[in-house]
């Protein structure tokens, strides 16, 4: 009465046609996953066919195999196609094919050739079934958020706000409407703390695709991010009134910015700084206030430039090196902590801003009196313009 052998028969015959009607309800419902996933049905389809592909290799072949499937939408069947490179001896019979094998697929065929052998897709083992599923899947998320992101293309280089949807220990991820972007640790400033549900500013500095699927990088610790911002607070910079040269910056500690005026009777500086400090102000209230920011004006010449740069340090004395762009930097003993900054902050962002390998050197004040009084920094004359105002009210 039992049968092992017609008992297994039967069941390989019912799992061929099982697979085979998941085959064709996929092509079926192909149209509806195109409409409710947003994506074009060639995408859809392509996707499909790597599903095939991926099965067959896993019950056919090997892994390294290169398998390609086609995939007929009007009876749901599928031909999946195995690439050799024709050679002269076989190796590796996953991978090559000798000449005269090749000749009887392909009669042309050449040494070198990538030939295909065709093969008719009758059905899947189980194992094989959930590869596809899976790729299905993880190819079909991959779609739909490159098409997500595809809308953000335009957006790079802007600032958009968000709010942070997870706090990982190298990474924060920011829900931007349809997409979530990450803002890696390099991007991030330094100390800053993020709140779950926290809305917060960024800047979309690229689109990264790679073998995990496309992923929107957000920054808030680059220079950019400071340039955007500065961007909607000095309306002067989109008129062409004032603009930004250069900004060097370490996010979180220092930022140093070098603006010009092309338009006389404009005091770049004071553009930037706005009345009573709310322009630069504001900057500060959205990248923290433990990051100071020097606003300086640019020159043309390099030697001032290079004095207004080391800002807030007096500078007596400057050599310039244009051949291999250094400079030596004369200061008096007690403004050589000044100029190199703690840390060695200030002359590295000086460095930065103007291009220069900058040198701190100091002299005796007997040797080199400074020619200027002492400039001040940004936020003396921030506090001042606030208290001066304070004093009038």
């Amino acid at each position: 009465m039992h049968n092992p052998a017609g008992r297994s028969d039967f069941f390989i015959k019912r799992k061929e046609t099982m697979e085979e009607i998941n085959l064709k309800q996929l092509t079926l419902a192909m149209r509806t996953i195109a409409e409710e996933k947003n994506l074009p049905e060639d995408t859809v389809l392509s996707i499909i066919e790597q599903a095939v592909a991926a099965a067959w290799r896993r019950d056919n072949g090997e892994r390294d195999q290169e398998v390609r499937a086609e995939l007929n939408i009007n009876d749901g069947t599928a031909k999946v196609f195995v690439g050799h490179e024709v050679v002269e001896e076989v190796g590796s019979p996953a991978h090559e094919i000798s000449l005269v094998d090749a000749q009887k697929v392909k009669s042309d065929a050449q040494l070198g050739d990538l030939v295909e052998e065709e093969h008719i897709v009758t059905g899947f083992g189980r194992v094989a079934a959930q590869t596809a599923k899976q790729v299905v899947l993880q190819r079909l998320r991959e779609a739909e958020r490159e098409v997500v992101l595809a809308e953000y293309e335009d957006k790079i280089g802007t600032i958009v706000t968000g709010t942070v949807q997870r706090v990982e220990p190298r990474v924060v991820r920011v829900e931007l409407g349809k997409a979530v972007g990450i803002i890696p640790q390099s991007e991030q400033i330094q100390g800053e703390f993020y709140s779950i549900g926290s809305r917060i500013k960024v800047f979309i500095k690229d689109i990264e695709r790679d073998n995990r699927g496309p992923q929107l990088i957000l920054s808030r610790g680059n220079e950019a991010f400071v340039e955007c911002l500065f961007q909607q607070e000095v309306p002067e910079l989109e008129s062409g009134a004032v603009e930004i040269k250069a900004i060097a910056r370490e996010a979180g500690r220092r930022t140093k910015i070098a603006v010009h005026s092309s338009v006389p009777g404009v005091d770049p500086v004071g553009t930037f700084v706005g009345g009573r400090g709310t322009r630069v102000q504001a900057v500060m209230n959205e990248i923290g206030d433990q990051e100071k920011i020097d606003i300086i004006t640019f020159s043309d010449e390099i030697e001032v430039f290079i004095r207004e740069s080391l800002s807030p340090a007096e500078i007596a004395k400057v050599e310039i090196n244009k051949e291999d762009k250094s400079a030596k930097v004369y200061v008096n003993e007690d403004q050589q902590s000044i100029a190199i900054g703690r840390g060695g902050q200030n002359v590295r962002l000086a460095s930065r801003l103007t291009g220069y390998e900058l040198d701190i050197e100091a002299v005796s004040e007997s040797i080199v009196k400074p020619k200027s009084k002492p400039k001040k920094n940004i936020e003396e004359g921030l506090f001042e313009a606030i208290e001066s105002s304070e004093t009038e009210e």
